[in-house]
């Protein structure tokens, strides 16, 4: 018997290549949805990241650094009369602290709510006849102390030792947030060629502030003068501040500084508060833990909502640096003026 050829059956086939369509069609879909619900995760995750990278500035709890040592404060360092004369801008004056928590406030007293480890580290507990005055005005330039503040001074009696404790120069830098073109004391988005003058202006001005202060304190003074942090962590990237850009907003400040650091080591009664190095890593940048600057123990902004005063963490902060310079030099001056008030009693009587 002759063979018969099968023949395929058209309908059969056809509906196996439209199975097969169907397949690929479904998973060419599922690979696309895989792909775009990934992309969508990473978009999302990127925008977290971004958020809480750049914008998420968690200020924390708790006490901050640096630690004041405990033994200076454990015996009255003179009975002498000491005026606490609180001198300059904002910071001084406390502007974005809560009630009774600005730095020159915490020198005096304790806060209701005060850390342990500060209670009873104060200049009054050490000073049984301290008297203070907060002079300090927010917004105030360095020009504007010299004109307008310091002359409304008076002069302290001659047996009365001063604490001046001062602020001054962060405003020149900042004002006038780049709303205006930059002049000196609003040099914001200044060039240093344009800036140059106004470092020299504010050497000068820095000098005749110190010279008037000293003159308000016949009995002497120990003055000490901050210089000005950096929220931008040292990166300068100002529009991510909400400030305008400024190429050379970092090299204006540190001139700043530099001036401040110099001046304050050619005069042996003004030492320098270091606010600029214990403020690296708590600005904008806080919570990138790949910069040089991230403070693994304290990843926290020490801002107010303005930026350019501190917050109540940043405030305890400036408040131990303070406290822990003047320690370290005023005990042992008070100490120096009695022993020659009495040896120049002794010489009298003889």
């Amino acid at each position: 018997m002759e063979a018969v050829e099968a023949i395929p059956n058209e309908g059969t086939s056809g509906e196996n290549s439209i199975r097969g369509n169907r397949k690929r069609s479904r998973l060419n879909f599922k690979k696309r949805l895989k792909i775009l619900l990934l992309a969508g995760v990473c978009s999302i995750l990127g925008v977290l990241f971004y958020i809480h990278f750049w914008h998420n500035h968690e200020m924390g709890s708790g006490p901050t650094v640096p630690v004041v040592d405990r033994g200076p404060f454990q015996k009255q360092w003179s009975d002498r009369e000491v005026f606490l004369l609180g001198l300059g801008d904002s910071i001084t004056s406390g502007f974005g602290a809560s009630p009774g928590k600005s730095y020159f406030y915490r020198l005096l007293k304790n806060p209701s709510d005060e850390f342990s480890e500060m209670e009873g580290l104060t200049l009054s507990a050490v000073l049984p006849n301290l008297t203070s005055e907060n002079r300090s005005l927010s917004g105030t330039t360095s020009i504007e102390l010299l004109e307008f503040s310091l002359p409304k001074i008076e002069e302290q009696p001659a047996e009365t030792f001063g604490i001046v404790v001062l602020t001054t120069g962060g405003n020149d830098v900042i004002h006038n947030y780049g709303r205006t073109p930059p002049r000196e004391g609003a040099m914001y988005g200044a060039t240093m060629e344009e800036a140059e003058p106004w470092f020299k202006n504010f050497e000068i001005r820095l000098t005749a502030i110190l010279d008037l202060v000293e003159q308000k304190f016949p009995g002497g003074c120990d003055v000490f003068l901050g210089n000005i942090y950096d929220p931008t962590d040292g990166v300068g990237d100002t529009l991510n501040a909400g400030l305008p850009a400024w190429d050379d907003g970092l090299e204006v400040l540190q001139r700043y500084n530099q001036i401040i650091k110099t001046t304050c080591e050619q005069r042996p009664n003004v030492h320098l508060v270091d606010l600029h190095s214990t403020f690296q890593g708590h600005g904008i940048h806080c919570k990138k833990f790949w910069k040089a600057t991230y403070r693994k123990e304290d990843p926290y902004y020490w801002y107010f909502d303005n930026l350019e005063d501190p917050n109540d963490r940043g405030y305890d902060a400036i408040r131990r640096l303070y406290l822990n310079k003047i320690a370290e030099v005023v005990p042992a001056r008070l100490s120096t003026q009695q022993t020659n008030a009495v040896s120049k009693t002794s010489v009298v009587i003889q």
